[in-house]
């Protein structure tokens, strides 16, 4: 963590299963990709263990070596606006949270307790997707709904990518060499799912997605907003359970339902290249609803200095952020053609010189997030 150099990066995939994927890629070595049965979550950790400390394969000599493990949790509530150590405490507040997440917030508790039980007493923090969005003010985040329903049960705008949005809010200040605190920044999280937050002064004073990350732009297979009632609308007409229209508004929705070819931009603009009138349908969609959004946050804070576009989408599509920019030229904003052209995986200003707004491509990085914050609270576990 001195120089903050990644010694490997990896993933298990299909756990559960006996065609389970291990990917390892450590840093200057060759990557190693392993296909097996790991049937859970504390199998996967062990794995994963033993490759950090490969005798061919490995950046570590022992596991001694490692001095705690950082997760990202998706939902923390309103129990907490910022990352913490993992307690007891901690992991029943967890569990009480089960229900606004239930496909996340489970799973994220099978890697706390894969890890307790390959690592003993090693300090765990969890980091939470929507810690960041906790200074939104009540106006931005109350539904116009009865309050019994937030007293009783905490319904409510929560937003999601927090850390996402927090890391490229302070790359984006550093990168233009401005105080954080002085600049309005709409920032553009723009993958297969898809967020757009409102920071002014470092907060985030309102986002896009809301109770759930179904809520707010269209995204690769979520509707985002619509009129509520399409959902009754909709049970009645086709009958459909509870399950089947949340998961048809999840998995069967957004570019993926409208293009009726793919959830992937990449796809989609293919398509919409060779004349597909479905593609260009949703893609026109797409960045209208993010230029709404855009807008709808340079109204809610009086003006805006940055926008920032990152995630998959947002930093690799140039047809995307052409089609944003251009409609929003009434605030100042000029794209220079060339800078949207040039440059890969790097930050870079895609805005004419002479643009009222900086227009920036900010690569994220969660994981860089979740270390720093994983070894600032452990020092000061250690310090105490």
């Amino acid at each position: 963590m001195k120089d903050e150099t990644v010694l490997a990066k990896g993933r298990v995939e299909r756990i559960g299963l006996d065609s389970a994927i291990l990917t390892h890629e450590p840093e200057g070595k060759t990557e190693v990709r392993e296909v097996s049965e790991i049937l859970e979550h504390t199998t996967a950790i062990k794995k994963v263990l033993d490759k950090l400390v490969h005798k061919e394969h490995g950046v570590l000599k022992t596991v001694n070596e490692i001095d705690a493990v950082g997760h990202r949790i998706v939902h923390g509530g309103e129990a907490f606006s910022s990352s913490v150590v993992v307690t007891e405490e901690v992991k029943k507040e967890i569990k009480r949270l089960f229900d606004l997440a239930p496909l996340h917030n489970p799973a994220h508790m099978l890697g706390i307790n894969a890890v307790e039980a390959n690592m003993g007493d090693v300090p765990q923090v969890v980091v939470f997707d929507t810690a960041f969005h906790q200074t939104m003010p009540s106006h931005a985040y109350m539904y116009a709904i009865p309050k019994i329903w937030y007293s009783k049960h905490k319904v409510r705008r929560y937003g999601f990518h927090g850390t996402s949005h927090q890391y490229v809010s302070e790359r984006a200040a550093r990168f233009l060499d401005r105080p954080l605190e002085e600049l309005k920044i709409v920032s553009a999280h723009i993958g297969n799912g898809a967020s757009c937050t409102a920071i002014q002064g470092g907060k985030s004073v309102d986002t896009s997605m809301g109770l759930t990350p179904l809520e707010g732009l269209m995204m690769g297979t979520r509707s985002g907003d619509l009129d509520p009632a399409v959902v009754t609308f909709a049970m009645g007409k086709e009958d459909l359970s509870l399950n089947e229209v949340n998961s048809m508004l999840n998995k069967h929705s957004g570019l993926q339902a409208i293009s009726g070819l793919s959830s992937d931009m990449r796809e989609i603009t293919e398509a919409m290249d060779s004349g597909d009138k479905n593609a260009k349908l949703a893609f026109d969609m797409y960045t209208y609803r993010l230029r709404k959004f855009i807008g709808s946050y340079a109204a809610a804070m009086n003006g805006i200095d940055v926008l920032i576009f990152t995630a998959g989408v947002g930093e690799n599509s140039v047809i995307l952020r052409k089609a944003v920019c251009e409609g929003l030229s009434y605030l100042g904003l000029g794209l220079d053609s060339e800078r949207n052209i040039n440059g890969w995986g790097i930050e870079k200003r895609i805005s004419t010189d002479d643009s009222k707004v900086e227009v920036l491509v900010i690569p994220t990085n969660e994981e860089w997030m979740i270390a720093r914050d994983t070894f600032e609270l452990v020092n000061g576990l250690n310090e105490a």
